[in-house]
């Protein structure tokens, strides 16, 4: 069972790694920036990232950290090259 210190901590990890959280329904959700979650005692505020503004919410989603099941790490997005490659 996850515990509210337990996400929280996940999600302020330096550097942050992106997540999946998966709950009891089935449902997941990709996290990519610590911005885009809010740990509270009994639930969790999950934004939805703008394509304009990936740190920035369009919409948000409660989901109570009862049911919460599994927390995966996702690999992390590459950073764009320029044409040259890597200096």
């Amino acid at each position: 069972m996850f515990t509210p210190d337990l996400i929280q901590a996940r999600v302020r990890q330096h550097p942050f790694v992106p997540m999946r959280l998966v709950t009891t329904s089935g449902q997941s959700y990709d996290i990519y920036h610590p911005d885009l979650i809010m740990v509270g005692r009994r639930d969790l505020i999950i934004g939805t990232a703008s394509a304009k503004h990936p740190t920035q919410y369009e919409q948000v989603t409660r989901v109570a950290i009862l049911h919460v099941t599994e927390l995966r790490d996702l690999p992390v997005p590459s950073q764009p090259t320029s044409a040259d490659g890597p200096a």
